[in-house]
């Protein structure tokens, strides 16, 4: 399904991450997976396949994230697919309580972390002429929650951030997205939430099917949507 394509998936060490790399992996996709250490991408990856690429990157910073993208295409040649997994949660105090480290650390990582990348990777995709970027926003952005409003208005931010990036570079062949989940099933929520009906939670298989198809040409008409992926039945 993506022979030939190089996808980029940043948070690859993570849950979700591991879950959309393998996605891509399993599709004949060649994949670049980023995370903040090569500690954690050995662990998430222990048996790697040579024709993939692991490269520590911090996501929070500009100029990280164009020295792994410059080191991409030197050993790649191209990128194809952009998947912006990387992020964050963290629940906290009311708005007038919150200290400037939580809106930091959720506007990096969760916001700043996409701006980065697209910063880095959409040049050579424009030289292309084509690409397809997916970025993670959350069901919870829809509307503020109390005591989550750092995190709510970085998730808001990614969806304005999809739309504006998708109506800029739709002409270009360029199609830009994001997903909308609910709570994810991982290991850390489970923990975080013993007493919760997991059974109701999205499984980070499903998600990675959504991202796919975001990122396939069978979603070469989608531009700009945020698609709810919320939970089970």
């Amino acid at each position: 399904m993506f022979a030939g394509k190089v996808a980029v998936v940043t948070g690859a060490a993570g849950a979700l991450g591991q879950a959309v790399a393998q996605h891509f992996m399993d599709r004949d996709a060649r994949v670049v997976c980023l995370d903040i250490s090569d500690e954690l991408l050995e662990r998430s990856f222990p048996s790697r396949d040579g024709d993939h690429v692991f490269r520590a990157c911090d996501l929070t910073d500009r100029s990280s994230c164009e020295s792994a993208i410059s080191a991409v295409l030197e050993a790649t040649g191209r990128i194809d697919i952009l998947a912006n997994i990387a992020g964050g949660f963290m629940m906290g105090d009311p708005v007038h309580e919150t200290a400037d480290e939580t809106w930091d650390f959720l506007f990096n990582l969760n916001t700043r972390s996409i701006m980065y990348m697209a910063a880095a990777v959409v040049p050579h995709m424009l030289a292309a002429g084509s690409g397809k970027i997916v970025n993670v926003a959350a069901r919870a952005a829809h509307a503020g929650v109390p005591t989550m409003g750092p995190y709510t208005a970085s998730k808001a931010a990614v969806m304005r951030l999809t739309e504006s990036m998708a109506l800029e570079l739709r002409e270009s062949g360029i199609n830009v997205n994001s997903i909308l989940p609910g709570t994810i099933d991982t290991p850390r929520n489970r923990s975080d939430m013993p007493n919760a009906d997991h059974s109701t939670w999205v499984p980070t298989a499903d998600l990675a099917e959504v991202v796919g198809f975001l990122a396939s040409d069978a979603a070469r008409a989608v531009h700009g949507a945020g698609v709810p992926v919320d939970g089970l039945s």
